[in-house]
């Protein structure tokens, strides 16, 4: 599971003379993804948006509270009681952590300051990803061998390399912050060499994210915590069927016209990943 989230204003009548201007304060609206497809696997895809009126972790803890299995996700702290291990001494979840994060900080770095150690780094990880590019779409067990044969040597000198580079670099630049963020999450980044079903990194939530971030610059805020909850609702049908190769606008025209006669037992007729558009379905019956 992909998990990442972003900020959105909403406005609050309470606050006429406080928040971020003139009654409006932020809430959070996270995204949640599941897709197989990059490792041939049998579920469909789909997104989950879910609202909430600040950060505070006690959103993720309740939006995740029934999840199992691997976490994809940044370092967002309120993440890490997921990750603790129950009583039979294994975690809910296991982290998964994001390449392309860490990357985008040592290019951050690189961009302003054309550091040769933060352009190695950029090197190293650019390998990485072009044996990736090369295993995208194939099965599982057929990842796992590419990436133990090709990636794991790259990973084990890449933090091997960090370690060094800290001992070269002012600690407090933000060349040593994006090394030390590696290092601490060793782990966690390293955990899509030990199963083929990871990703390399979190991009499916930072796309599912991108239509928000969009719409900020042109509906600016949501009217109420209640509009917000129904933006959440609503970019949930429609980058699924995104997702699923569905034009949205036709599979919701299709759908609002017939779900009011449609038996409430096979409602999962109805899901993109199972939708067949009423004209379709007419002339199979015929």
């Amino acid at each position: 599971l992909h998990a990442d989230d972003t900020p959105i204003r909403v406005l609050d009548r309470s606050l006429r003379d406080k928040g971020l201007g003139k009654g409006v304060r932020q809430g959070r609206i996270w995204a949640y993804v599941r897709d197989q497809r990059p490792w041939a696997g049998s579920s469909p895809p789909g997104a989950v948006y879910r609202f909430a009126q600040d950060w505070k972790e006690e959103h993720v803890l309740s939006h995740l509270a029934s999840a199992r299995g691997i976490l994809q996700a940044d370092g967002y702290k309120g993440y890490a009681k997921l990750y603790e291990p129950e009583p039979d001494g294994t975690p809910r979840l296991r982290e998964a952590a994001c390449w392309a994060h860490l990357r985008r900080d040592f290019h951050d770095f690189w961009a302003s300051t054309k550091s040769e150690i933060a352009r190695e780094a950029l090197d190293r990880i650019g390998k990485l990803y072009d044996i990736e590019r090369d295993i995208n779409g194939q099965p599982a067990d057929v990842r796992h061998a590419a990436r133990q044969k090709y990636s794991l040597p790259k990973v084990l000198a890449f933090f091997a390399w960090s370690e060094q580079q800290l001992l070269r670099i002012p600690g407090k630049s933000n060349l040593a912050k994006a090394f030390r963020y590696g290092l601490n999450r060793r782990e966690a980044f390293s955990l899509f060499l030990a199963d083929g079903r990871v990703a390399i990194d979190n991009n499916p939530a930072e796309r599912a994210l991108r239509p928000i971030g969009i719409g900020r610059k042109n509906w600016l805020f949501a009217g109420a915590d209640t509009g917000a909850e129904t933006l959440a609702r609503a970019m949930t049908i429609i980058e699924t069927a995104k997702l699923n190769g569905l034009d949205p606008q036709a599979y919701l025209a299709d759908i609002l016209d017939r779900i009011h006669d449609h038996k409430i037992n096979r409602l999962d007729e109805l899901l993109p990943w199972n939708w067949t558009p009423m004209a379709a379905a007419h002339s199979k019956v015929a």
